[in-house]
């Protein structure tokens, strides 16, 4: 399948450099010097001295990066804009879609796909993005198609984007073969989680294919203060689950993405945290790629993270007291013995019987999230991705740079 395929791939390309070109098989470029990649029609403007690097999307307009015909495999997707700012990031929203569907099979902020959801953008290197020096986007998943890909960028920025560079490389190939997967991304936000409601990062959806990972972004709730936010397990629901009792469910958010005792900011091959502040007001994006570690679906799959944060018991005492909306779930002594599960025993946390300890609570914060996975059809049944304005709301400014020394 095409995610053992992505695997597959990443760990063995380096071998593969000496092999000739398989048969049936040409590369292919479009970019603006190039738009339909065709053979032979690249560099045709201004006898060639580069004549047509860049295009202009106006206010509320669309630019079709890519309309492929026959099939094909995208390997690399590269692009660039001039205005970089919270209102792009988030008001650029891409598409794409396979084998003349009418709906998208990608469609997410620009920022949030490329691991920018924080309004910020930092350099990077992982196995399916990339931005090296925090100025340009790129992608290295895989993305087959039977009989057609179309990448579309429409700015609900409110801004021009008067230069927009890009390049999609793929290779024109005979045939795929039965058994390969459609890349899929959807991206979703709730500006205020419901307390003791997960955050679906990934509705169910039918269908044979595998998670490949997320993206997510949250915004901390100033209520809470500064206390942690990242109690809550990401679970993952398969093959029939009820979503109260999935099969896969892990210990708690940095723990997913493979740190531990909090999260700092760091971005590493399948996982990271590329933003990880609590300057200005707290700003968290972070990501795990399933790529070593497979999660297949057969029938059905759907993905969800708890909103839980935690903090010793007084102080989670004093939030409330402060008017702070929260749920206190358990209290850790500091081992199993005298674990309290407080949803289950009913007691408050002025009980005097409870032990001190780290409390965890439900919370409610602003969180957005990339669901990335590979499909059987072009078509995923996904509800539309909010409009421009709603996506750009209550947006999260870094800091300005702080002056050097020596002026």
């Amino acid at each position: 399948m095409i995610g053992a395929l992505l695997a597959a791939l990443l760990a063995a390309q380096a071998q593969d450099l000496h092999l000739a070109p398989p048969e049936g098989e040409r590369t292919r470029w479009i970019s603006p010097e190039n738009p339909t990649g065709a053979k032979g029609q690249g560099a045709r403007e201004n006898r060639g001295g580069k004549g047509h690097a860049f295009e202009t999307i106006p206010v509320g307009g669309s630019h079709t990066l890519a309309d492929i015909k026959g099939a094909g495999v995208i390997d690399r997707i590269w692009m660039t804009i001039e205005d970089r700012s919270p209102e792009a990031l988030r008001g650029l929203h891409l598409q794409m879609f396979w084998d003349g569907a009418a709906t998208p099979a990608v469609s997410a902020p620009l920022g949030d796909f490329f691991l920018h959801g924080a309004g910020e953008m930092t350099a990077m290197e992982t196995a399916l993005f990339a931005s090296p020096e925090a100025r340009s986007f790129v992608s290295y998943a895989t993305m087959p198609f039977r009989r057609g890909a179309r990448i579309v960028v429409t700015n609900g920025s409110g801004k021009p984007v008067n230069l927009i560079f890009f390049d999609v490389n793929y290779r024109e190939v005979e045939r795929q073969p039965d058994n390969a997967l459609y890349f899929h991304a959807w991206w979703s936000r709730d500006r205020a989680t419901a307390l003791g409601r997960d955050f679906r990062i990934l509705p169910r959806i039918r269908g044979r294919g595998r998670f490949l990972g997320t993206s997510v972004t949250v915004l901390t709730n100033p209520v809470y203060e500064k206390t942690w936010w990242g109690e809550g397990e990401v679970k993952i629901a398969l093959d029939g689950d009820r979503t109260d009792a999935p099969t896969l469910v892990g210990t708690g958010t940095e723990d997913y993405i493979g740190t531990a005792w909090g999260q700092g900011a760091y971005a590493h091959r399948y996982q990271g945290a590329p933003i990880a502040t609590w300057e200005g007001e707290g700003r968290w994006t972070f990501y795990r790629f399933h790529v070593p570690d497979p999660v297949w679906f057969r029938q059905d799959v759907e993905v969800s993270l708890q909103q839980m944060g935690g903090a010793r018991k007084a102080i989670v005492q004093g939030l409330q007291k402060k008017g702070a909306s929260l749920i206190p779930v358990t209290i850790d002594p500091g081992s199993r013995n005298n674990f309290q599960q407080l949803l289950t025993n009913g007691k408050k946390l002025d009980d005097p019987s409870l032990p001190d300890g780290h409390t965890n609570y439900y919370r409610s914060d602003d969180v957005a999230a990339v669901a990335y996975f590979y499909l059987d059809r072009p078509e995923n049944g996904l509800p539309a991705i909010t409009a421009p304005a709603e996506r750009m709301a209550v947006i999260r400014r870094p800091p300005p740079p702080k002056p050097r020394q020596d002026q």
